[in-house]
């Protein structure tokens, strides 16, 4: 298995490796193996919701988000995205995802965000909503919708229905299809860490693609 590489200038890290062989057909039923994790990621999405209330207000008294809070929502993004990617936002591994808040190091994919020592009081007013609007309309087109953490559809839900398809004839995921698929992942991903305060670090409007976490482009 391939290393997952990372960056770590960049706040918000996505890397995921393409399991080889997939099943070509075990993405049919794949829906169904998900329901007890979609359950209780429903309670947690809830839970990731009061958390980031509360964090909104001690990023405003304070400028700081609290590390329990931050690292109990970037569980439930961790796991959601591990989900996301078994299933059909990805389908990038049969591995059936651990029921688990952690790293999980040894998941073909990770989602990693660095924990900021300060936040700006007066961007914690206007990031969620004002200036990630751009961002919302992108993502709207990306993935069709997003429902209690869990996003499908769209963009997004047509490429890795056509992977699906692919890979139920030739056995095989195409690479470029898929490093697109994680390049839309990993915006989506991106805005949602800005969006839900965990992070100043305004997202690129750039589709970066492929399974490791590209470097930071140098400056001219």
């Amino acid at each position: 298995m391939a290393t997952l590489v990372e960056f770590p200038n960049r706040t918000v890290r996505v890397n995921a490796v393409l399991d080889a062989p997939l099943s070509r057909w075990l993405w049919l039923v794949k829906w169904i193996l998900v329901i007890p994790h979609l359950v209780v990621l429903a309670f947690l999405w809830i839970a990731f919701a009061v958390v980031s209330v509360i964090a909104f207000f001690a990023i405003l008294f304070t400028e700081r988000y609290p590390r329990p809070l931050f690292d109990f929502n970037l569980g439930v993004l961790r796991w959601s995205w591990r989900v996301a990617y078994y299933s059909y936002s990805a389908l990038g591994t049969d591995r059936y995802p651990p029921f688990s808040l952690g790293e999980e190091p040894e998941y073909p994919t990770r989602l990693d965000i660095t924990y900021p020592q300060r936040l700006s009081r007066g961007l914690v007013l206007v990031k969620w909503w004002l200036l990630a609007i751009p961002h919302y309309v992108v993502l709207g087109f990306f993935l069709g919708g997003v429902r209690l953490g869990w996003w499908s559809g769209g963009l997004v839900g047509v490429l890795t229905v056509i992977a699906a398809v692919i890979m139920a004839i030739t056995e095989k995921y195409p690479k470029d299809l898929f490093d697109l698929v994680i390049g839309l992942n990993r915006w989506c991903l991106r805005v949602t860490a800005y969006a839900a305060l965990m992070t100043d670090e305004y997202p690129p409007f750039r589709l970066d693609m492929g399974g490791a976490e590209p470097a930071e482009p140098e400056e001219p």
